[in-house]
């Protein structure tokens, strides 16, 4: 069941906190929300399932494009694991849930008891970004679900094999049907965010990366992807030859978490925590 809490800047932000046993934080997507993880659910061993919607998403307030950044969602994170009275918690990030994740990492690395990281790196592509830049805050042309999901597999590059029943389930998942057509689930002000955080010169996200020392790491990578390279993959792995790791195949950015290479490798990083 979703319910909400309120931020000490009185953000209304919406979470599910199901289950006992080992916590895990699920942190979405860029654009996404916690129904990001409804995939996944079904096939996680018993633990305490923590999700959020960021600011500007879901059910979640909107607060405007200067609070919708990653230092903001994570001191957002911090205080929902503080309301449940969750000491310390294996988080799983989904794109820009995997910064925060790694941004949480630096900042409370005592609260970590692992880190999982779905298709992201502290060094993100510049075809992929622009390849976000051309949809975040746009409503999709599409008038109805079903419409979307017959031009998803097209406008999907690097996705292969998946069934018209997911692609409705995406389509569903992520946009709303009104009167006048499918709406985005989130502020159409995150585009003005994300494109200030991105213009400019290229920030170095190597030390965030470095700062997870001492926590267990996973990485997931869809193959195709445009925003993770195996070159950046590589270096990753030779800084920590530790992190367990799994590229998804007929996957580009991001994998489900429901694919077989993907349900395998959380499963072992949850079992190295247990």
């Amino acid at each position: 069941m979703t319910q909400i809490f309120t931020t000490k800047d009185g953000a209304r932000l919406a979470y599910r906190d199901e289950g006992s046993g080992m916590a895990l934080l699920c942190l979405p997507g860029l654009t996404r929300t916690m129904g990001d993880f409804d995939y996944l659910a079904p096939h996680l061993p018993p633990l305490r399932l923590i999700r959020m919607d960021y600011r500007g998403r879901g059910g979640s307030s909107w607060t405007g494009a200067a609070s919708y950044t990653v230092p903001q969602e994570a001191q957002d994170a911090l205080a929902l694991l503080d309301l449940l009275g969750v000491g310390k918690v294996a988080v799983l990030g989904t794109s820009r849930g995997g910064m925060i994740g790694m941004v949480l990492a630096a900042m409370a690395p005592g609260r970590m008891l692992g880190l999982c990281l779905n298709d992201i790196g502290p060094k993100i592509e510049r075809a992929g970004l622009e390849r976000i830049f051309d949809y975040v805050g746009r409503n999709p042309r599409a008038k109805t679900h079903a419409e979307l999901a017959e031009a998803l597999p097209r406008n999907m590059a690097g996705f292969d094999g998946v069934p018209a029943s997911r692609w409705l389930e995406e389509a569903r998942l992520h946009y709303l049907q009104t009167e006048a057509g499918l709406k985005i689930t989130y502020d159409p002000a995150l585009r003005e965010a994300f494109l200030t955080g991105f213009q400019g010169p290229e920030t170095d996200l190597w030390p965030l990366f470095d700062a997870c020392a001492g926590v267990p790491l996973a990485l997931l990578r869809g193959a195709n992807s445009d925003l993770l390279s195996r070159e950046t993959v590589a270096e990753m792995r030779r800084r920590r030859p530790d992190m367990a790791f799994a590229e998804v195949p007929g996957r580009a950015h991001i994998p489900f978490l429901d694919e077989p290479e993907s349900l395998d490798l959380i499963a072992t990083f949850l079992g190295s925590l247990a």
